[in-house]
């Protein structure tokens, strides 16, 4: 990500979130990462599922501006997340994990498994400071392409949706090298088919 998509992502972000709210560039090993909330609010599961009630609607409306047909009904999926939680890895903001029915082997997936061709994964996101100011975050999905579709994010195509709809980036669209150090970031799960799971104390039917 070059320095003036570093500018407008800041932007884009800014333009989200009320005068006060503090922010930090978060960099993981020197790579390029989301712009992360610096003071996030902690939150008791009752309080994160209040706020996300509050904003839900408006977030699906937003998103769905995009006019991407893997997210139709995304709200409607398997939920994985008996709350929303902090991902450090999405700029400390409180995110939802959703997978569609193709994605059925998801909360199991084990080593060296794979999701089928069509599975989409989607963590929609909130951004909750100890300040009280509370926003719709990014929409940041995963969809599994078929078999050497794009051979560098192992089949997977990385998309990130601003809460107005409009597209951050699609790795296999508009503004892909916007959204390439998502896959870098997943090659740490690479033995899970990239893809990153619920925190043990957030998984629905613990």
């Amino acid at each position: 990500m070059n320095a003036q998509t570093k500018l407008s992502w800041a932007g884009l972000t800014v333009a989200g979130l009320a005068v006060g709210t503090t922010m930090a560039l978060s960099q993981e090993s020197q790579q390029d990462a989301h712009i992360a909330i610096a003071n996030p609010a902690e939150l008791s599961k009752d309080e994160a599922r209040n706020h996300y009630r509050a904003l839900r609607k408006q977030m699906d409306r937003g998103y769905a501006t995009a006019h991407l047909d893997q997210l139709i009904n995304y709200q409607n999926w398997p939920l994985f997340n008996d709350a929303p939680y902090i991902s450090a890895t999405h700029g400390q903001r409180y995110v939802n994990s959703y997978a569609n029915r193709m994605a059925h082997n998801y909360g199991t997936l084990g080593s060296d498994e794979k999701l089928p061709v069509g599975s989409v994964l989607a963590k929609d996101s909130m951004t909750v400071t100890d300040e009280g100011n509370v926003h719709p975050g990014a929409l940041f999905v995963m969809e599994k392409l078929p078999d050497g579709s794009s051979p560098e994010t192992a089949d997977w195509r990385y998309i990130m949706v601003m809460p107005d709809g409009s597209l951050f980036g699609d790795t296999k669209g508009d503004r892909p090298g916007a959204v390439v150090y998502c896959h870098d970031c997943h090659e740490a799960v690479a033995e899970r088919d990239y893809t990153f799971f619920v925190p043990e104390e957030y998984r629905v039917g613990n």
